[in-house]
């Protein structure tokens, strides 16, 4: 089943012709009937458009897309991993290889002493999961602010405006995974 044989059954679901799916969702109706029809997949953008024009979530659309291959990836130290800086206070390194080819994107973020992470929004429909290997943060999302340490989680729509502080006087660790991956 490819992604367009999903959208086709939700939308006969709704009993919503192509040409109002194509209206609510703002995706062109040429675009839309490639989709269906499995000659184009789409972007993510527009099958978040298509969604919410449904009514349904980015993981229902997802969820019964089969895995184009099954596979274990072993990423060891020496395979190098991809670090990105965000300045002086913060690093990510990304934990996995072929990001764009996953589910799902897992981090681990540094923060130095009275650091921060950069401010981030990711699109709509990303969800994201936070773990403090060690360390106390500030966990800044939207306009709340949660304090965490050593073995808390946290776990938001991180299409809201977000950082993460250290609040202590050592590095901080944390694992984030976003899903799906916002990189």
């Amino acid at each position: 089943m490819h992604v367009g044989e999903i959208i086709n059954k939700y939308r006969k679901e709704e009993k919503m012709t192509l040409s109002e799916l194509s209206q609510k969702s703002g995706v062109a109706l040429a675009t839309l009937s490639r989709v269906e029809n499995g000659k184009m997949t789409g972007t993510l953008k527009s099958h978040i458009n298509i969604c919410d024009a449904l009514g349904i979530t980015i993981t229902d659309l997802y969820k019964d897309l089969p895995s184009a291959k099954k596979t274990v990836e072993v990423k060891t130290k020496e395979t190098g991993p991809k670090v990105s800086i965000h300045d002086k206070k913060s690093a990510s390194i990304i934990l996995a290889t072929n990001v764009r080819d996953k589910n799902m994107l897992p981090i681990l973020i540094t923060i130095a002493k009275h650091g921060r992470t950069g401010a981030e929004e990711d699109a709509r429909g990303v969800e994201k999961f936070i773990y403090v290997i060690e360390g106390r943060i500030e966990a800044a999302i939207g306009e709340e602010k949660y304090v965490l340490g050593s073995g808390d989680t946290i776990y938001f729509d991180s299409s809201a405006p977000h950082y993460f502080k250290n609040l202590g006087n050592s590095e901080v660790k944390i694992v984030s995974v976003s899903c799906p991956p916002a990189a």
